[in-house]
């Protein structure tokens, strides 16, 4: 970045602006106690008023009951303001009461501000170790030589193999107390760092689908052309490296088998003894904070295909409205001149033709070939007419299979079609699996995944046993 590059930020950049502004320890405060201490996020107005008027009573109280006079909901209005940017003011479909929450830039300076405290114990150890674990991945998946992939495996199983014997002879190697806490450092700043990412991957996501409407609402060409430039913009969306990353992110974390060992993890590391001084509540919830960030994350993706719908609805809404505003022209002005016609020519019509064939142009006459039909019908024995196949439909009961889901749900987060059909096993064979596959393509609450497969198995009457192996179908619990 160059002296320009700076100043521009300097100038412009909503979180340089929160630095220099004369009530920036206020709002700091208040961010802090509302938003990043107790990691919440769209927060009701009255509820952040509450809040704000706490923070206002104790430095009222300190400071003097002239130091801050303004209300505090004044206060909202001026940092949630378009020439401030650090708070995002907003409505949810079906409440009257505004919501706000922290922008990415001001909860980068939040936590800028909290680094400048500085640290009684700093990570070093781990970070390293951090460094070589990723720095080997990084150049053993990129890797192309088998032989040198082999030799590194191979040495892999060889330290597996010496440290198991090591094991087996009672030297067994437990982390320092400063090691654990070394790890633990890192473990909560990388995780604090992720749920502020969130902020500024929806913020990215919004700022995608706001270009998509600037370009529709200025479109000046065909219907068509704007159709294909609404799926390439989707398509950018989906595919640019937010996207991706973001879709990576959640697919891993939608994993039933990620989030259990996720789980395990985190509880037995809550049972370290080296931590037991250390309070490990936060530890223990932190699958918890990322889902409902992500959960929203992901609905701010939901909510572009809906909006440019929308756009493109209200687009086709006034060309139809042009149209019936000509077609009512026309009727008015053919009224108009019922009685008194215009003189001259009024309409021109081409005049009826006869298209003139040549004798010699026309084909000879073919004869029709006669087809010879037999047309016997035979008196059939009702006897030998098997009349069980009109009578052995069936038909899937879909609420039925929707009890199942919910039952499965009731005692976990989310279900794959493979569990729902071990505690319900399938009874009516691949109609009731196609029945299930259209239960997920109507939910807004179920994920299928075309790179993962599952199988499903069931028993014929004969005894039998069929499979089928379809795409992985994840159910969740609706929120």
């Amino acid at each position: 970045m160059d002296f320009y590059a700076i100043n521009s930020l300097r100038e412009n950049h909503a979180g340089w602006s929160l630095l220099r502004a004369q009530n920036a320890p206020l709002a700091l405060t208040f961010f802090m106690a509302a938003f990043t201490g107790p990691n919440r996020r769209n927060l009701g107005r009255q509820e952040l008023i509450d809040v704000l008027d706490d923070v206002l009573f104790g430095l009222r109280d300190s400071e003097g009951g002239d130091r801050f006079p303004r209300p505090a909901g004044e206060y909202l209005d001026d940092w949630a303001a378009d020439e401030r940017q650090w708070l995002r003011k907003y409505y949810v479909p079906g409440e009257d009461e505004p919501h706000y929450d922290l922008t990415a830039a001001a909860e980068d300076v939040v936590r800028w501000v909290e680094n400048l405290r500085g640290r009684d114990f700093v990570a070093t150890q781990s970070r390293l170790t951090s460094i070589f674990a990723v720095l080997k991945q990084l150049v053993q998946q990129s890797e192309t030589d088998p032989e040198v992939r082999l030799a590194e495996l191979q040495r892999q199983r060889d330290g597996i193999d010496a440290e198991m014997q090591r094991i087996r002879e009672g030297n067994i190697r437990v982390m320092t107390g400063p090691e654990a806490l070394d790890h633990l450092q890192q473990l909560t700043a990388l995780a604090k760092d992720l749920l502020s990412d969130f902020r500024e991957v929806e913020q990215n996501f919004r700022r995608l689908d706001r270009q998509v409407r600037e370009q529709i609402a200025t479109w000046d060409g065909t219907q068509g052309e704007l159709l294909e430039s609404i799926f390439d913009n989707q398509q950018d969306i989906s595919s640019s490296l937010q996207g991706r990353t973001f879709q990576g992110f959640w697919d891993y974390l939608m994993s039933p088998q990620l989030r259990n060992e996720l789980q395990d993890l985190l509880q037995r590391a809550t049972n370290i003894e080296a931590l037991a001084t250390t309070d490990m509540q936060a530890v223990a919830n932190l699958h918890q904070d990322w889902l409902p960030a992500v959960e929203q994350t992901q609905a701010t993706v939901r909510q572009l295909s809906q909006q440019m719908r929308r756009l493109l609805d209200d687009k086709v809404f006034l060309e139809n409205k042009r149209i019936m505003q000509l077609i009512r022209s026309i009727e008015s002005g053919a009224l108009g001149s019922r009685e008194a016609p215009p003189s001259g020519a009024f309409m021109e019509i081409e005049a009826p033709s006869v298209d003139v064939v040549l004798p010699f142009e026309r084909p000879l006459y073919e004869p029709s070939r006669k087809v010879l039909v037999d047309d016997a019908v035979e008196t059939a024995d009702d006897a030998d007419v098997d009349a069980s196949a009109l009578f052995g439909q069936f038909f899937v009961d879909k609420e039925r299979l929707r009890a199942n889901i919910d039952a499965v749900l009731a005692e976990a987060d989310q279900a794959t079609l493979a569990d729902v059909t071990e505690a319900h096993p399938l009874s009516q064979g691949l109609a009731e699996v196609v029945a299930y596959y259209q239960l997920a393509t109507e939910s807004d609450w179920a994920t299928i995944n075309p790179e993962q497969s599952q199988h499903l198995s069931w028993q014929l009457p004969d005894g039998s046993i069929r499979e089928a192996t379809i795409e992985q179908i994840i159910f969740g619990r609706p929120a």
